[in-house]
């Protein structure tokens, strides 16, 4: 990864190609991917012959302590032509930022990245293999008349101060915008109408990019670094222009310092709630401050520190949002959560996902005992048909004889593992196989042995009925999961180990909403889907070489559905 002139020498140490001069850098220089600027632990510079673990007394090159910022290291005579005087004639002061003559920039690998250059190793070939140059998007606001192409890295526009190289193209795959306006009538007599708009997107947190890093083997090494990912990542999301947007993987420094701030600009209010433990990321909720008034932030926690099985740091977060309209209208209840990734604990999942419903009671129920209209977003890690997604839908899931890897549907191979308990999670949770909370929930649960041994007798005299989830809300999918007329299955997240549909946005529908879930009943103030941006295939996908690309620059293609409220 570095200039063709330059090689690695160890983890710590880098050279001149065939020069005997080394530079030692600290464990956290490589977590700068593009350094072009001042970086408080920056590379300790030892000149030629001299061992670096001998420290004389000369300030300048030899620091007492590795870790220390050295603020004479000049890197621009490493991109002048070898070989070169041993005296380097610095071009700029003895302090950062540096004034080369010329522009140049030294790209770092994270230490788990694969730097042996920057061609991509393809899992397959290019369905089309088109080398011509990127499509530039007109700016435009959704729902488009045709259809989207996510649009490409052009000038960061002020969002990154470093240089951009110029890169090879990759084809792009246009993403239709499906209407379904046509097929309501406009409401009638003294009914209003609010109409607005969701996204739902997995941006990939950049340190999990880097800590997973074997999974994006496939891909263009400067596609993966923030700097570059970063603009295409904002860009989409302004020209998607959604009303409410819920995004997971935020790493929380990113947010703070770069997302939150360029969203802010575009009017939008942020809520985020980072997961529990020392976990980097978390999910965000943004809305059009000029479309909703904030009424409730409620950030849910999974941790549970005194039940073994709710050991993650996975979270969600509810808003309560409503409408600004001249006449009365019902609050939305907007949620968004990552559920756990591990296949075989789909325990947890369903754990996780109880939790989350109960809370949504909490909040979304009114006075007259309906609910308010539920928006439910996020990455359930879970595919369509599996038992937890038809568990969403349907709102009933009986899991007697179920084995623990079948429940999210991305183990294919599910003999020898254990059956799920029956039930799932201990009473000390404090919450009922209808996933609500208790009416006289104890203030400090028993201790989960106690628990279980209390489940346990309660299972030999009603074992079917504990066996049986239910949840009060009648939700359904914005997405068919399979391509109309051809049955090839959507998906939403593609890399180097799988190509599925994990991420969703369900709703509650209106009775007339002709995407309804058949069966269940619907509550009053529901809504109506009025369009949607269309998914891709498998083959789309590798068509772009995978996910991330040149101009998608996540690991998940973005869900944006518009949405309709009588009132």
């Amino acid at each position: 990864m570095f200039p063709r002139h330059l090689q690695s020498v160890g983890s710590r140490y880098f050279a001149h190609a065939g020069h005997s001069r080394v530079s030692c850098v600290n464990r956290d220089f490589p977590r700068c991917p593009w350094w072009t600027t001042y970086y408080p632990q920056n590379p300790t510079y030892y000149p030629p012959n001299q061992n670096p673990t001998y420290y004389p007394q000369n300030p300048t090159y030899y620091p007492q302590n590795l870790h220390q910022p050295v603020s004479t290291w000049h890197p621009q005579e490493y991109f002048r032509p070898y070989p070169f005087p041993r005296t380097p004639a610095f071009l700029g002061p003895p302090c950062f930022p540096w004034a080369p003559g010329q522009p140049s920039w030294i790209h770092i690998s994270h230490y788990n990245m694969n730097s042996t250059g920057d061609e991509p190793i393809r899992k397959r070939k290019n369905m089309e293999g088109d080398d011509s140059g990127r499509k530039l998007m007109p700016k435009r606001s959704y729902p488009p008349a045709n259809d989207f192409s996510v649009p490409s890295a052009q000038d960061p526009s002020g969002l990154s101060t470093s240089p951009q190289p110029e890169f090879r193209a990759e084809s792009t795959t246009k993403r239709k915008w499906e209407d379904f306006s046509h097929l309501y009538c406009e409401p009638s007599g003294e009914k209003g109408k609010f109409d607005f708009s969701v996204l739902c997107y997995n941006i990939l947190s950049q340190d999990l990019l880097e800590d997973n890093s074997y999974l994006y083997d496939h891909c263009r090494r400067p596609h993966l670094f923030w700097n570059y990912r970063l603009p295409n990542i904002l860009r989409e999301m302004e020209e998607m222009n959604a009303d409410i947007l819920c995004l997971q993987e935020v790493q929380k420094d990113h947010y703070q310092e770069q997302i939150k701030p360029s969203l802010e600009a575009l009017g939008y209010l942020c809520e985020f709630k980072a997961r529990t433990g020392s976990k980097p990321d978390g999910c965000a909720i943004c809305f059009k401050s000029d479309k909703f008034n904030l009424m409730l932030v409620k950030p849910v926690e999974y941790f549970r520190r005194n039940i073994t099985l709710l050991d993650r740091d996975n979270i969600g977060l509810l808003l309560m949002l409503q409408p600004k309209l001249e006449k009365e209208a019902p609050s939305i209840c907007v949620a968004n959560t990552h559920l756990l990734y591990n296949p075989r604990r789909g325990d947890i999942k369903l754990t996780q996902l109880a939790i989350l419903l109960a809370e949504i009671t909490e909040v979304a129920q009114m006075q007259d005992g309906k609910f308010c209209p539920i928006i439910l977003c996020g990455d359930f890690n879970s595919v369509p048909g599996s038992p937890l997604h038809r568990f969403i839908k349907e709102g009933r899931l009986n899991y007697e004889g179920m084995t623990i890897g079948k429940v999210s549907g991305q183990e294919h191979y599910t003999s020898g593992q254990r059956i799920l308990s029956i039930p799932i999670w201990p009473k000390s949770l404090g919450i009922t196989q209808t996933c609500v909370y208790e009416a006289q929930k104890r203030k400090e649960g028993p201790p989960e042995e106690e628990a279980v041994g209390y489940t346990r007798q309660t299972e030999a005299s009603n074992y079917r009925e504990l066996s049986n989830l239910n949840h009060h809300f009648s939700l359904s999918s914005v997405y068919s999961h399979v391509i109309p007329n051809s049955g090839v299955p959507e998906v939403t997240t593609c890399h180097s180990r799988s190509a599925v549909t994990v991420d969703y946005i369900f709703y509650s529908a209106r009775d007339n909403d002709v995407f309804a879930q058949p069966g269940v009943s619907v509550p009053y103030n529901g809504l109506q889907l009025l369009g949607r941006l269309s998914l891709l295939t498998e083959k789309d996908l590798w068509s772009v070489n995978g996910l991330p690309n040149e101009t998608n620059s996540s690991d998940h293609l973005s869900l944006l559905a518009r949405f309709r409220l009588e009132v």
